[in-house]
């Protein structure tokens, strides 16, 4: 299959565009897809995605001069450079820029909260070692629970959730 630009290299890259609903696939050779891609950028780049975002979740009691004035204790990050660029400076410009960023991570993830993923060493130690101030025996109530969650996880293929929970269970009993 050749380029559908220049129709004469092989197309390595296959893009498909919706558009209104409409459907359209573009075959590219590597070099008309780079020409493509920096074309897509400079129409709909980040940084103005995020800047036109963060326009609209400004808190009610903000005023525009105050986020000049907006720095990150770290890394020395401006708000206005951010919604310029599009990227914080480090992790401490969450929490710097914390009254503007809610709004903005709520739109753009549908929660301002991780809902994530948790790493599985993480559940591992929590399985293992009950939590500060826990109860160190369950009810069979929540054993039963556990078992429930056991064979949901089983069912989803979620192995790795299953083997935690098993062990667990393990431990309980």
């Amino acid at each position: 299959m050749t380029c559908d630009i220049c129709g004469k290299k092989k197309a390595t890259v296959h893009l498909t565009e919706i558009v209104d609903e409409q459907m359209s696939e573009m075959h590219l050779c590597e070099e008309c897809a780079r020409q493509k891609s920096s074309q897509m950028e400079q129409q709909f780049g980040l940084a103005d995605l995020l800047a036109g975002l963060s326009d609209t979740s400004k808190p009610a009691n903000s005023k525009e001069s105050d986020k000049n004035v907006l720095k990150c204790s770290r890394c020395g990050l401006v708000y206005e450079d951010f919604r310029k660029f599009g990227r914080l400076g480090c992790g401490e410009c969450y929490l710097s820029f914390k009254e503007h960023l809610t709004g903005l991570l709520r739109k753009i993830h549908g929660s301002n909260k991780y809902l994530g993923k948790t790493p599985s060493r993480h559940l591992e130690n929590q399985a293992l070692a009950p939590a500060e101030g826990a109860p160190a025996l369950l009810s069979s109530d929540d054993l039963s629970d556990l078992k429930r969650q056991l064979q949901s996880a089983i069912a989803a293929e979620d192995f790795e959730k299953a083997a935690i929970l098993r062990d667990k269970i393990r431990n309980l009993e």
